[in-house]
């Protein structure tokens, strides 16, 4: 499987996201709510200005999720293989390390 690839619950129960699906659902809607008046913006010759304001503000948004679901990540999946011990505990640290690593660089 690559990395962008969804991958399947595990044998560990339902992902560390879980608990909050609705309201990150709801989170991504508004996003892409955002998204899309963006190409309105560009549609009706906006401003680039203004434009630009509301792209930082879309990508402060996709951040904070994204490091609200690194959260929760932590806390779950990568504690689990903690209590578990073993070769999934480094599995799960060096993929935290490298999902926080492209995290840094957008």
């Amino acid at each position: 499987m690559t990395t962008t690839d969804a991958r399947p619950e595990t044998a560990h129960g339902p992902h560390g996201y879980a608990k909050e699906k609705d309201a990150h659902l709801k989170r991504l809607r508004r996003i892409e709510g955002q998204i899309r008046g963006l190409q309105r913006m560009v549609e009706e010759d906006i401003y680039c200005i203004d434009i630009l304001t509301q792209v930082s503000a879309s990508t402060k948004a996709l951040q904070s999720f994204a490091l609200q679901l690194l959260e929760e990540h932590l806390r779950h999946c990568v504690a689990q293989a903690a209590t578990e011990g073993g070769e999934e505990i480094d599995a799960k640290v060096e993929e935290a390390t490298a999902a926080i690593a492209r995290l840094l660089r957008t």
